[in-house]
């Protein structure tokens, strides 16, 4: 059962608290993810609410196999996403970097928050979500409430309507029956919670422990709690409700958070609403999208201008690359990633091409020119090279890595050229090519795109020879007369170096 928080462990500082609070945050990126779209049709009979839940601290796979019947029903009844975090440089995985994250809608290198201690935050030109709705619908009732204080004092900022410090006597018990009295009978409208126990247990016992499934058990029981609280309400047939829950970062199993191990850098969030497909699971969720979700489904359009990392959970945008997830292959020389994961494969998908003649022979198969691969298996290829901070790219992405290439005997060079389709424009018109990317430079490796105009010779848009961070790119084409497609190349040359991420290509003629 829930009661006071035991007793400080080595890392209970400010900084090791403040990292119990991201989780609430992924909590409301969860209820985002009902769908934008979906909400909009639903608003003219039903008033959109959303709740956003955070369980700081708690790995997924646990929830799985604890005691947790209402977190089990949310998911058999919604959208389950487990979703990686970053780690060092771009920031620690730790509460304050967490929380911060899910609750602004952007990434560490925006929000500037690095530590337990929110140095440098950027909250002005980043705020929280429930400002957002504060400043969009100052109509809107909004409530934040948390048993780690510093999300509402520091987070959350005085132009929410209601920002609940929980007495420390009282804990998640009191965080609970507090919420659970305004959802019930209360006129507000966005929501966010935040409960500490598993985090604590985490930090007691390790992610391993019986303790660590029996204090999921008490938080299940308090989100059980909520559900029954809203489908209470006298007007519960006449509202929209999304419910979002989430976790600001994972443990190890001996216990402790912060570094860059797959266990601490995992997150997740479970979204459960009308519109929402039953049991369904989605490869694609990252973070920031808990704040765009909620935003969306209050029908709150996302002004381009805020500058949000984050993009409604109901307004998914797959590109070629990911679907070739089905056909993703187990390691093969690569033997610290671990047998049975997935996540890499050389075939393009239908459109795409990999040009490598004039590709180096031998080296690490799984490398060996551009490869098609996901998060969990290319940062466990080596941890802490920095892989971990290329947080814009989703579900599958192509890499050209001549780092790991480089690990095995090999002849020759890296030079490997990804070719997409042919994209449609209009000739005499400009048209805007954009990408997500990710590139870390060493001499004399360099990165090249170059655009091909009806079938023409390629010519240079963009060329990488200096450390480029997780971004989107957005290049202007002017279109030669006469010419109705364009075709994108990525060249990637080097050796022994480093590495190349592209995802996410399109062409749009204006």
């Amino acid at each position: 059962m829930l009661g006071p928080p035991p007793s400080p462990h080595p890392e209970d500082t400010v900084s090791a608290r403040l990292s119990r609070r991201s989780l609430l945050v992924g909590a409301a990126a969860i209820a985002v993810a009902a769908g934008p779209l979906a909400s909009v049709a639903r608003a003219a009979a039903k008033t959109p609410k959303v709740l956003v839940i955070g369980l700081d601290g708690t790995l997924l796979k646990r929830v799985k196999d604890a005691d947790a019947p209402n977190l089990d029903a949310l998911m058999a009844g919604g959208l389950t996403a487990a979703s990686p975090l970053y780690a060092n440089p771009l920031a620690p995985t730790l509460s304050g970097p967490g929380w911060s994250t899910i609750i602004t809608g952007v990434w560490p290198d925006k929000h500037k928050v690095k530590d337990n201690n929110f140095t440098g935050s950027n909250f002005t030109q980043y705020p929280d979500f429930l400002t957002r709705v504060e400043t969009a619908k100052p109509g809107l009732g909004t409530y934040a409430i948390a048993s780690w204080n510093p999300i509402t004092t520091t987070v959350f900022s005085a132009k929410v309507d209601t920002r609940v410090n929980t007495p420390s006597a009282e804990y998640d018990t009191g965080t609970t029956s507090r919420l659970v009295a305004q959802l019930a009978s209360g006129s507000t409208d966005a929501h966010f919670v935040q409960l500490d126990g598993v985090d604590e247990a985490g930090h007691e016992h390790g992610a391993a422990s019986q303790q660590y499934l029996d204090a999921i058990h008490a938080v299940d029981g308090s989100v059980g709690r909520f559900v029954a609280a809203i489908k209470s309400r006298a007007s519960y047939g006449n509202e929209d409700w999304l419910i979002l829950v989430t976790a600001d970062h994972g443990h190890t199993d001996p216990g402790g958070h912060g570094g860059s191990s797959w266990q601490e850098r995992q997150t997740f969030l479970i979204a459960n609403g009308a519109g929402i497909s039953a049991g369904s699971t989605r490869y694609d969720i990252k973070m920031p999208d808990v704040a765009a979700s909620a935003l969306a489904h209050l029908g709150i359009a996302i002004d381009p201008a805020w500058g949000l990392d984050g993009r409604p959970l109901q307004q998914p945008s797959p590109d070629a690359f990911d679907a070739l997830r089905p056909q993703l292959q187990t390691p093969v020389d690569e033997s610290g990633i671990g047998a049975g994961v997935i996540g890499f494969t050389h075939t393009p998908p239908a459109g795409w091409s990999v040009d490598n003649s004039a590709m180096g022979t031998g080296g690490v198969t799984e490398w060996r020119g551009w490869s098609f691969t996901t998060d969990e298996f290319w940062t466990k290829a080596e941890r802490d090279q920095q892989r971990e901070s290329n947080i814009r790219s989703r579900n599958v992405f192509a890499v050209a890595d001549g780092d790991e290439w480089s690990d095995k005997t090999f002849t020759g060079s890296f030079d490997s050229t990804l070719v997409s389709p042919a994209f449609p424009v209009t000739g005499g018109r400009a048209a805007t090519l954009a990408y997500t990317t990710y590139y870390r430079q060493e001499a004399p490796q360099k990165g090249e795109v170059l655009v091909s105009y009806g079938g023409g010779t390629p010519v240079s848009v963009k060329t990488y020879t200096a450390d480029a961070s997780s971004r989107t790119e957005s290049i202007t084409l002017q279109v030669p007369a006469g010419v109705s497609t364009a075709q994108v190349r990525f060249r990637y040359t080097g050796g022994n170096n480093w590495y190349w991420v592209i995802d996410g290509v399109k062409i749009t003629a204006s």
